[in-house]
């Protein structure tokens, strides 16, 4: 009896303690995705309502290697829509965030790539950091002001610790701009580190939310997040150029998807944008 509740001591520090390979304590993220997990849920099954598609994908999926590519709308409410997407899933339910329990026991090795800066921008940023961002210094951008300079190598190393501990998400445009380029640094990690690339393609959260996606600027709009079929790859052969198209028509931000459309159409867009009351 003594044996057995040394060793259920034991295991219990071991949980307190157990950290990830970027030095976080899993016990405390646990904790932080659970309780921003129940503040925000409502943002996506209350205010307004997440249309989810594909899913089931998710379940087929290898605990790490995985390399989620996304089309951008805000700064923060993107990934906390898939952080939710993800675990809702992978507690049995298909294309639905109901109830929010499953949040309870979360998967604990999903990472997000995020630019430094906006992760070090206020103090609710730095603690949504430590639920999993992986900071990166940008090469273009920093501040709102257009730069030029190299990749940080420790950067693009952690980014490969991240894949091989779990799933990361991208957002491969480095914008919340629609349909900008694909920054070419997502090909050469595809290429790099080989991991299984899934695209998402999401809608509505410009309309809910303010740009940082903390603010809900519109209740009762329409979003919509689509989960997608892994591409094929070779990893190998295929050119930088080739692997950026593909992530392009995947996003739907290639620009085939832009077109000229009438006030009527546009119109009846807007109005669909927003969930129907019967």
């Amino acid at each position: 009896m003594i044996n057995n509740n040394i060793f259920a001591a034991n295991l219990l520090r071991v949980s307190l303690f157990k950290k990830n390979p970027f030095g976080h304590n899993l016990y405390i993220k646990k904790w932080l995705i659970r309780i921003f997990g129940w503040l925000t849920h409502r943002r996506f099954k209350g205010f307004n309502q997440l249309k989810i598609e594909g899913s089931k994908i998710l379940n087929n999926l290898p605990q790490n290697k995985v390399l989620f590519v996304s089309n951008h709308q805000t700064y923060f409410a993107d990934v906390v829509a898939m952080l939710h997407v993800f675990n809702a899933s992978l507690s049995g339910r298909d294309d639905s965030i109901k109830n929010v329990g499953y949040l309870w026991n979360p998967k604990l090795n999903i990472y997000y790539i995020a630019a430094r800066d906006t992760m070090k921008s206020s103090i609710l940023a730095k603690v949504l950091a430590y639920a999993g961002s992986i900071s990166i210094q940008r090469t273009w951008r920093e501040k709102g002001k257009e730069i030029s300079r190299q990749v940080k190598f420790s950067d693009v190393s952690n980014i490969g610790t991240a894949l091989d501990d779990g799933w990361v998400i991208t957002f491969p445009q480095g914008t919340t701009t629609p349909f900008k380029p694909i920054r070419r640094g997502t090909a050469h990690i595809i290429k790099t580190f080989k991991p299984i690339v899934v695209p998402i393609v999401i809608d509505g959260f410009r309309r809910s939310f303010d740009k940082k996606g903390i603010r809900i600027k519109k209740k009762d709009i329409l979003q919509s997040m689509e989960i997608k079929q892994p591409l094929k790859i070779d990893y190998e052969n295929e050119s930088f150029e080739s692997i950026i198209e593909k992530i392009e028509y995947a996003i739907e931000q290639h620009s085939s998807f832009l077109k000229v459309i009438s006030k009527e159409e546009l119109e009846d867009y807007e109005k669909n944008n927003y969930k129907r009351k019967f």
